[in-house]
């Protein structure tokens, strides 16, 4: 999900965040794990960035929003949050079977959301380069989890990586062009791509991943 957060809300929406979703995850009737919350630093500005799993599938997807209509907390929640934003937006993803599951990490780690909007017909197309490229970037374990879209707009693919600073984001982005095959990857994915984004993220209190 991300969140337009009206800017001088920012900082009451993060705390409103870290007071409500911690204790709605601890409840262990909700089949949804909260994988990581952010905002964004160079992007987008006054935005938050979320990230949750559902283990179960489609089942468990509707299993929680049913639950969730029906928790009085989590509704006024949801009202006193809506006061705070411009605008939301969400996508269903899928994890690309390649890529590292994501698992809560240490920080402190600055965070990159990539978001590459490709041309109709052409996922498998990048899945398959990317199965053989993945190997390529995972030097300074920055590889963080691979998605693409699977209800909203569609065509997405999103991959997420962490580093400890922006320099050391340059210099692990720097590096793997040294290693033979990585350029042949960029070579047969950059066609595909209608165009792309790249958001630095910092995570909030409550992110697992840090």
């Amino acid at each position: 999900s991300v969140h337009n957060v009206k800017p001088e809300c920012l900082d009451a929406y993060n705390q409103l965040t870290e007071e409500v979703l911690p204790k709605l995850h601890q409840d262990p009737d909700y089949p949804c794990d909260l994988v990581g919350n952010w905002n964004t630093w160079y992007g987008e500005q006054d935005q938050a960035v979320h990230l949750w799993r559902f283990s179960g599938g489609y089942p468990a997807l509707m299993d929680c929003m049913n639950k969730l209509r029906n928790n009085k907390e989590y509704l006024a929640f949801r009202e006193e949050r809506s006061r705070m934003l411009l605008s939301r937006r969400n996508q269903l993803l899928l994890e690309f079977s390649f890529w590292n599951e994501p698992v809560p990490r240490k920080g402190p780690n600055v965070y990159e959301l990539r978001t590459y909007r490709l041309k109709p017909g052409t996922m498998i197309e990048w899945g398959n380069n990317w199965a053989r490229a993945i190997k390529y970037r995972q030097e300074n374990q920055e590889a963080v989890g691979g998605f693409f879209s699977q209800i909203g707009e569609l065509y997405v693919v999103h991959h997420l990586w962490a580093y400890k600073d922006l320099q050391s984001r340059e210099e692990t982005r720097k590096s793997a062009w040294t290693k033979r095959g990585w350029d042949e990857n960029v070579y047969y994915t950059v066609p595909l791509v209608r165009n792309m984004e790249s958001r630095i993220m910092i995570p909030l209190k409550i992110s697992p991943l840090q």
